[in-house]
């Protein structure tokens, strides 16, 4: 077994005061720093280079994940999230109903998040190939961080032998690695991880077999029903079955109509919610009446919300209604999903709301056009990033930054 040393850390002060004293240091004299064989030199350079928030210092800090001390790898991985991330990561909000245990972890925290938060800057092959190796590191800690970084850093298609090496932590020694494996597979969309995925349902840790299961929803592995219907059968209620709900429902297959149509009366409103997306995909007509009836009717917002999104997947028109129910700071991610799914057929609908008072929603709606727009919503989004609220003009600077970006 490997031991480390952990590093003990120099005051952050002094290395502000020596940086703004009058001395500059020259970008590549810090980057030839990173290999200095001083930790106390490198982990400086580290810091140095994400207190300047230089974008081209992503590749050169890629090594440094990999560092022999526990320290320098932490900091580089942080500073790298900095450089996607434009905000100080505290989790504010998660992505749909995925209810995880909460941890101190920053790259967790980063996670959460969602990929609408990320800047589209291009990802060096060499730093997803780095967090993937150190997510099968000795410290519990930089495994941890090194697994969600990777989903939140890097972009689908991965490398053949970065997918190998993602579906290889799904069956990691720690239960962390492996559920966390499992969400950046959901993430990514890594659909060669469908086997891997129906094996780790099965696995000893329950929020490994549910992160598993939602994850195989995320790829939509229509070989999966059968081993998902079982697993709700067997849970019947809780998280263990809301996963499997949730993941039948995003894959949306038509022999799980009977199965949404009865569950759509459950009592957790989370199943309920997740039964009516599943009708939705699986283009149920016959239950349109039902979804009518829950969106105006239903106790819960976010089943109100799915209501919406799936009369608007069965041709009705409810993109209007959709954006009306995104409310609530709770349903906004949710909501953000559905019109992303929907696509770019929602931007007629989405753009006039850029106008809403309430701020949050206006963040929401221009992260959504990142995504779904294209060089006709520029305008729009350039009038945004002058908002008076300044997530709102970052939103719309990603946002740009993202329809800009190569494809």
């Amino acid at each position: 077994m490997t031991f480390k040393r952990t590093l003990v850390l120099a005051p952050i002060a002094l290395l502000i005061s020596s940086a703004s004293s009058g001395q500059q240091l020259r970008f590549d004299d810090v980057v030839r720093n990173l290999r200095n064989p001083d930790p106390k030199t490198r982990l400086s350079s580290v810091r140095l280079l994400r207190e300047a928030k230089y974008p081209e210092a992503v590749a050169p800090l890629a090594p440094l994940v990999l560092d022999p001390l526990d320290d320098i790898q932490l900091e580089t991985i942080g500073a790298e999230l900095s450089f996607f991330l434009e905000q100080d990561v505290k989790s504010k909000r998660m992505i749909g109903f995925v209810v995880e245990k909460r941890t101190r972890a920053v790259a967790a925290a980063a996670f959460d998040l969602g990929p609408l938060a990320v800047w589209p800057r291009p990802v060096p092959a060499e730093l997803v190939t780095a967090l993937l190796q150190a997510a099968d590191d000795s410290t519990p800690s930089v495994r941890l961080e090194a697994i969600y970084a990777l989903g939140v850093i890097a972009k689908a298609p991965l490398e053949a032998g970065q997918v190998q090496g993602l579906i290889k932590a799904l069956d990691h020694y720690d239960p962390m690695v492996r559920s966390g494996a499992a969400r950046v597979i959901g993430r990514l969309k890594v659909r060669e991880a469908g086997d891997a995925l129906i094996k780790a349902v099965n696995d000893s840790k329950p929020e490994v077999r549910y992160a598993a299961m939602r994850a195989l929803g995320a790829i939509r592995d229509t070989r999966a029903v059968g081993a998902l219907s079982q697993q709700l059968a067997f849970y019947k209620k809780g998280e263990g079955a809301w996963s499997a709900v949730d993941a039948l429902a995003q894959i949306g297959d038509p022999t799980s109509v009977p199965l949404f149509k009865e569950r759509l009366q459950d009592k957790d409103p989370y199943i309920r919610r997740a039964a009516a997306e599943g009708l939705g995909r699986a283009r149920d007509a016959g239950s349109v009446e039902t979804l009518e009836k829950n969106v105006t009717v239903d106790e819960s917002k976010m089943v109100r919300l799915a209501s919406a999104f799936a009369l608007q997947t069965l041709g009705h028109n409810y993109a209007a209604r959709l954006i009306d129910l995104m409310s609530s700071a709770k349903v906004l991610a949710q909501g953000q999903e559905y019109l992303i799914e929907l696509g770019p057929a929602m931007t007629q609908t989405v753009l006039p709301r850029l106008q809403d008072p309430d701020p949050d929603l206006r963040e929401a709606l221009i992260d959504v056009l990142g995504v779904i727009g294209d060089a006709s919503t520029l305008p729009a989004l350039d009038a945004a990033a002058k908002d008076s609220d300044d997530s709102v003009a970052s939103a719309a600077k990603r946002a740009m930054a993202r329809i800009q970006a190569p494809k």
